[in-house]
């Protein structure tokens, strides 16, 4: 049961699982409350334990806290639409992969460094709600500038962005913000796990 001051909830998962899962969902409506950088610290640590091919651990965290002279040049690498709610954010992450991994005493392509770096991010964003804090993921900024303005190395791949910051109450929010402010739900199990292969396509 919800009342005006509860935000509603419209995710129930079909299967027990740990409420770690459901409870991680993208706001855009944040207080604009700073993130300090060690809860920011806390967040990379949980990632620094993710699995990953040979153990090698390609993803790196970028990252510019509210506040500080980093913050407009990572803000300016989103685009508009995305720059419109991350303005209210306590940080702004960007998440680079190595695209070679160590294999002996060489350095080979890594077939699995986007994946890998995709685990290291959800553990970022898991520890993020168990610190009370939200991470918005983001598709939408200029991967390209991004390459030069961070000095990006070599062999390395820009994956993704990530807005850090603290949702704002349901209570304060307006009519049209509820209307999206809600963790949305999932397509069901069937649409993508299948026992013994693929199913067989109808032509």
């Amino acid at each position: 049961m919800t009342d005006e001051t509860t935000r509603p909830s419209t995710r129930t998962p079909d299967h027990a699982i740990d409420p770690i899962f459901t409870e991680r969902w993208s706001p855009r409506a944040f207080t604009g409350e700073a993130v300090p950088e060690a809860e920011l610290l806390r967040m990379f640590e949980a990632a620094r334990w993710s699995p990953s091919s040979y153990n090698s651990q390609p993803w790196r965290f970028v990252y510019a806290l509210r506040g500080t002279p980093e913050w407009d040049r990572f803000f300016d690498l989103l685009v508009p639409g995305n720059q419109k709610w991350a303005d209210g954010t306590g940080a702004l992450v960007i998440l680079v992969s190595n695209t070679r991994m160590k294999v002996g005493d060489e350095f080979k392509p890594s077939a699995s460094h986007s994946l890998d770096a995709g685990a290291a991010s959800l553990a970022f964003a898991l520890q993020a709600n168990r610190q009370g804090w939200h991470v918005h993921g983001m598709g939408g900024f200029d991967k390209e500038r991004a390459v030069t303005v961070l000095n990006v190395p070599e062999h390395h791949r820009v994956e993704a962005a990530y807005a850090v910051g603290r949702a704002a109450p349901w209570a304060e929010l307006t009519e049209e913000q509820r209307a999206k402010e809600q963790p949305n739900a999932r397509r069901p199990i069937t649409d993508f796990a299948f026992r013994g292969g693929f199913p067989q396509r109808e032509d």
